[in-house]
């Protein structure tokens, strides 16, 4: 089997607090020296795909990176200044264009050859997260309210981003809810939205996105599913890749089988449109520390990775889980750890399946590039960090 196939990093780590996105720190800057991990290709010929980097800090940003022949090279024009302080960030599905949400709105930067665009105001909510949904034609946002979250739906060009439309809102009451920046997930048949709201749970809405011209295509109701803890806090969603998902996932504090460190949660899919929920075989399962930040499921489907808080001194963790299927019924057991830096808050593959970008806030390091272990199935191998302080919050890959 193909190393690039099998792992996939989660380095993210704590919730994007207001406080880190308005944080000062230095730019991100590229690194000087590289991990020590084995490389399961030729790491000093590899070549990456473009990426994406959002800075917080004193001058608010997106960097783009690609590695060429084994150096961090930067993409012509980067870095890119923003307008307001960074909540969260998206890539379209055709890698057309950039949508980043600010202080000062949410804006589109098309992208050619890499190159980002002049951004272009799509709407002036302040979303803690986006997401551009499978059609290209859509962003979708969460927005914190008042005893619960918003969710709204802007039309856009599938082009360029630009709004081609009224936006859609639909708003729900959550107890305690506090919407996570960053923290949001669209499933690949474009039928529900998964939101993370800290100790109000999670919620998942349903979506359609081939509703007629100013229709609205949130549904009004919506299903919330509360902490397995009551001390609990949900941290993050996701859900699996592709057009049917089996499962999708939650990541609470306190969620393990003792109540005592963080959890992942994995629930069937097709449960969402069923009386009840139903949980695949050994969900929940200790995140392995203390917060969940982060979930990736892999693109081939039988892994799903964690990525743990542990503290604000303390190095993080990947966490990768194997998921057995077995006709409808799956089964989760854990697999792989894989030290990261502290507080790491995002993760991104690459196109090419060779690298794993991971970025966070409080370093120890601030970036690293990782490559699949050639042995150690689910193993990750530090090729490329930096040391330097970035206060970056978020990183996506071009498809």
């Amino acid at each position: 089997m193909k190393p690039g196939k099998w792992a996939r990093l989660l380095l993210v780590a704590a919730p994007l607090l207001i406080a880190f996105v308005a944080g000062c720190g230095d730019f991100w800057q590229a690194p000087s020296n590289s991990g020590s991990g084995s490389c399961t290709t030729n790491c000093t010929t590899a070549t990456s795909g473009k990426f994406y980097i959002l800075n917080a800090g004193a001058t608010p940003q997106v960097v783009g990176e690609s590695i060429v022949t084994g150096t961090l090279t930067p993409l012509s024009g980067s870095p890119w200044t923003l307008q307001g302080a960074p909540y969260a960030m998206a890539i379209a599905p055709n890698g057309a264009f950039l949508m980043v949400s600010t202080t000062s709105g949410v804006f589109a930067y098309p992208i050619t050859n890499g190159i980002l665009g002049t951004g272009v105001v799509v709407s002036s909510d302040q979303a803690y997260s986006v997401q551009v949904d499978a059609t290209n034609s859509w962003l979708l946002e969460a927005i914190p309210g008042t005893g619960g979250v918003t969710i709204g739906a802007v039309p856009i060009s599938s082009l360029t981003g630009a709004n081609n439309g009224t936006e859609q809102t639909v708003s729900f009451s959550v107890a305690n809810a506090n919407l996570q920046a960053n923290r949001m997930a669209v499933s690949g048949d474009n039928a529900n939205i998964f939101v993370a709201l800290g100790a109000g749970g999670a919620i998942v809405v349903p979506f359609n996105a081939a509703v007629s011209s100013g229709s609205n295509p949130l549904a009004t109701r919506a299903t919330t599913i509360p902490v397995a803890n009551a001390n609990g806090s949900a941290l993050s969603v996701a859900v699996d890749p592709g057009t049917t998902p089996r499962l999708f996932y939650i990541g609470e504090t306190l969620a393990n089988s003792a109540g005592t460190s963080g959890g992942l949660r994995a629930f069937n899919y097709s449960s969402l449109t069923a009386a009840k929920l139903t949980q695949a075989t050994g969900s929940p399962l200790s995140s392995g520390g203390l917060a969940p930040n982060s979930i990736l499921p892999a693109a081939s489907g039988e892994y799903v990775y964690v990525a743990n808080g542990a503290g604000a001194s303390t190095a993080g963790n990947v966490t990768g889980f194997t998921i057995d299927a077995s006709g409808t019924t799956y089964t989760l057991a854990t697999d792989t750890s894989t030290a990261t830096g502290i507080q790491p808050l995002d993760l991104a593959e690459d196109s090419t399946s060779t690298f794993v970008f991971a970025v966070g806030s409080l370093g120890s390091p601030y970036f690293v590039a990782y490559t699949f272990d050639a042995t150690t199935l689910g193993q990750l191998d530090s090729q490329i960090t930096s040391t330097t302080a970035s206060n970056s919050i978020a990183v996506v890959a071009a498809p």
